[in-house]
């Protein structure tokens, strides 16, 4: 394994749903979490295949751009 990947919000929006949880295996592109902002749901993808390490929002959260969503070890 590489380094760990962090995955980060790309825009300001609430945590609508998690879809996923520490110590699940991921593949690039599953989605983690559903953010939604303007009445449209943003899926957050893994941008790398492993395990997930750390989930840092949770359901409800605000993030902002830039913002640590989760990290793929």
């Amino acid at each position: 394994m590489g380094m760990a990947d962090e995955v980060r919000a790309e825009m300001v929006a609430n945590v609508w749903k998690i879809t996923t949880q520490v110590g699940a295996e991921v593949n690039e592109g599953d989605t983690l979490v559903i953010l939604e902002s303007m009445k449209m749901e943003i899926p957050v993808v893994a941008e790398s295949e492993g395990t997930v390490s750390q989930i840092a929002v949770h359901e409800g959260d605000v993030v902002q751009e830039g913002d640590l969503i989760a990290v793929i070890g």
